[in-house]
């Protein structure tokens, strides 16, 4: 699933705009990824009228109209779509076989009645969860109504088509992302939240705790954030340096930069360089794990993983002193 904003000529003279107006369109797609077929393709302006749009209507000439600016697809649980558009303030369901659409949820034409709390401005990341919430990054802005942006969770009663909102996560520091941000619910109840524009990411429990809080650098930002298991084994060989005491007694240093299965390290120590042996052993800890041994004229170290399996050897090097 992708999605495209294709320039498109349109008069723009009922909703303030020129006659000779450019809509910025949006366009979903579903795309065979080994053919490159088009399997399934949905206009926004085949479906989706320029007056649902809050954002400013240009009337100067060569500047355009992004009308609906799509910025999520995620597939309900009935395989049709869901898909937010920032400048309509709305999550519209799509039907995946003729295109209609299904329903409104917010906006100025939403099929549902909106509960206190529920309404969403400029918003990015609408998700249907595995209970059948729906959960979006609510910008708030802009324009800007209550000053803060939040991840929120509404249920939709599909049969009073009432939304009603059943969580809310807001954070200390009231951050107001202009664009961007999204909300990655999290096995176990608690959510990720990227707040776009704004240099944070935090991790919020199912009661709305904050248990994790990140800042980017000034100056960065980003469109999402998520936390998702990684493995790091990189692909040089892990460090080595040899401090010799005054008594002759030698610290080993290891750490391997970027390596996030060591659970051991052992000192290897020896006459020739192919002739080491394990000659002390010491706990990971924390980037540079520091061995105390006995002096040897050759010197590596062996990362190992919580089996004990062999992970990499550093190379050898010779105690100065």
């Amino acid at each position: 699933l992708i999605m495209a904003y294709p320039m498109v000529k349109r008069d723009l003279s009922a909703v303030g705009g020129l006659e000779d107006g450019t809509v910025l369109g949006g366009v979903v797609q579903e795309v065979d990824i080994e053919t490159g077929a088009v399997l399934f393709e949905w206009r926004a302006l085949d479906h989706v009228g320029l007056d649902e749009s809050y954002k400013e209507v240009p009337t100067e000439p060569g500047k355009f109209f992004d009308y609906f600016h799509a910025n999520s697809i995620d597939i309900d649980r009935d395989g049709n779509l869901l898909v937010s558009a920032r400048h309509t303030h709305a999550v519209y369901k799509i039907d995946r076989e003729t295109g209609r659409v299904i329903w409104r949820l917010g906006g100025k034409e939403s099929d549902f009645r909106m509960g206190p709390g529920t309404n969403f401005l400029s918003q990015h990341d609408a998700r249907r969860r595995p209970d059948g919430t729906l959960s979006i990054f609510d910008n708030d802005a802009p324009p800007e109504t209550n000053g803060e942006s939040r991840g929120i969770v509404l249920d939709l009663d599909q049969d009073d088509m009432r939304a009603t909102l059943e969580r809310e996560y807001l954070h200390q520091n009231a951050p107001l992302a202009r664009s961007q941000g999204n909300l990655q619910s999290l096995p176990g109840g608690n959510v990720l939240i990227g707040y776009g524009s704004e240099p944070i990411i935090a991790e919020f429990s199912r009661d709305g705790r904050l248990l994790f809080d990140a800042r980017l650098p000034e100056g960065y930002d980003t469109y999402r954030a998520y936390r998702l298991p990684w493995t790091g084994r990189p692909v040089d060989p892990p460090d080595v340096a040899v401090e010799v005491g005054d008594g002759g007694e030698i610290t080993v240093y290891a750490s391997w930069n970027g390596a996030t299965e060591v659970a051991e390290w052992q000192v290897l120590a020896g006459p020739e360089p192919d002739e080491l042996s394990v000659a002390g052993s010491g706990v990971r800890d924390g980037f540079e794990t520091a061995i105390a041994g006995a002096r040897a004229p050759f010197v590596a170290v062996r990362a190992l993983d919580d089996s004990g399996e062999e992970l990499a050897v550093s190379e050898v090097v010779e105690p100065d002193g």
